[in-house]
């Protein structure tokens, strides 16, 4: 994905063009008036406010990949670049990545003994109560479990992670999603006896079903190119290693990487997103981004913290399909039921005032290739028609 550090009529038109738009078209495709585009054509070197900024880039991230590459070319022949430097040469390279582990795990009601014990903590943008504990890990450098009100329990690992390849990074992400959902399992149990209001025996926690990471990418030797190839491996570390035996995950080759790079690898179902000289890419498996020290970029907490109420309602609506499976009528308490999923349901998929085109995109990118609003919609069915 390319980046504009500094919009100009003169690339705003540029967009349009490679999106092959008429002038109205291009206007309601942004939200402005057709008269800001024929300002841009009377004086094509005129300096976009940032607002308008913001929303350049939303739509310059929206583009399919062929038109993204359309307008890398022009652009550098635009400036009097060869399209050749450019399109540096990519490879393999050591980086520095934080990688955020989010392990949910359903506790129904046993959740409310812990819930009491926990720091309250604001609603995230699902708008549900949680507060927070300490996860008590030993090697991360950031570990909490997040408590919902609703059953829900979610641990937070954040872990800086040197490597000299992406393939070592897949290779210690798959080996420790095994170790990690185990841990968690029983960091849960020890949490609930320690709270348990007069000593009794708790049951068990079970372990958290799956792990989604994501990658915050900091130190790097890539240009442009290289660093999108980057993202959009660190989103799908599956095509890297070998995962036939899930508790011996090998790479699967010294020259996979190496041609993924020179090829440009993009994941089909992966949807990009950033702004400016950001990057984010999101995919099944996760999210990748790199930040940009700027007034517009988006922040790691925010992807976070979407992630936290994202995994807690895909936990809660597994529950409720489990049962359906499983062949039992779905029941959850009257405060959290169809209704309350319908509430958080709105709350994610809907546009704040205050959103900026880039949270927008973000937000859209993580709950498209997560299909949570669908989970949502299906569990929220089942629950009215069980409990209407």
């Amino acid at each position: 994905m390319i980046a504009v550090e500094l919009w100009t009529g003169e690339e705003a038109l540029l967009l349009r063009s490679v999106r092959r738009q008429s002038v109205r078209e291009f206007a309601q495709d942004l939200g402005i008036s057709p008269r800001t585009v024929s300002h841009w054509r009377e004086n094509t070197s005129r300096v976009c406010r940032p607002a308008m900024a913001q929303i350049l880039d939303a739509a310059l991230a929206q583009c399919t990949p062929k038109e993204q590459e359309a307008f890398r070319v022009r652009l550098a022949a635009l400036r009097g670049e060869p399209v050749a430097s450019v399109a540096a040469v990519a490879k393999p390279s050591p980086c520095v990545v934080v990688s955020h582990k989010f392990l949910p795990v359903y506790l129904g009601e046993q959740i409310g003994s812990l819930y009491a014990g926990g720091v309250p903590r604001p609603s995230g943008p699902g708008g549900m109560d949680q507060r927070v504990l300490p996860g008590g890990h030993r090697s991360a450098q950031v570990s909490k479990v997040h408590v919902y009100a609703c059953g829900i329990a979610v641990v937070h690992l954040e872990e800086h992670q040197r490597v000299e390849s992406l393939t070592e990074l897949a290779v210690w992400r798959y080996r420790s999603y095994l170790k990690e959902r185990t841990w968690a399992g029983n960091r849960m149990t020890r949490l609930l006896e320690q709270h348990s209001a007069d000593g009794r025996a708790v049951e068990p926690s079970p372990d958290p079903e799956y792990v989604l990471s994501a990658y915050e990418l900091r130190e790097h030797s890539w240009a442009a190119p290289g660093l999108d190839t980057a993202l959009q491996l660190l989103t799908t570390p599956s095509v890297l290693v070998n995962r036939q035996d899930p508790a011996n995950v090998i790479p699967l080759g010294a020259g996979v990487e190496d041609a993924k790079f020179r090829d440009g690898w993009v994941h089909p179902e992966a949807v990009e997103f950033g702004g400016g000289t950001s990057r984010g890419v999101a995919g099944w498996s996760g999210v990748a981004y790199h930040p940009q020290p700027d007034e517009r970029a988006l922040t790691m907490s925010q992807i976070v913290a979407l992630e936290l109420d994202a995994q807690a309602l895909w936990a809660l609506s597994s529950h409720i399909l489990h049962m359906i499976e499983d062949g039992q009528d779905p029941v959850m308490p009257a405060e959290y039921g169809w209704r309350f999923l319908r509430g958080a349901y709105s709350r994610l998929t809907t546009a704040r005032p205050t959103e900026t085109a880039q949270h927008r995109v973000m937000r859209e990118a993580i709950l498209a290739t997560s299909e949570l609003p669908d989970r949502l919609r299906a569990a929220q069915d089942a629950l009215r028609d069980s409990n209407p």
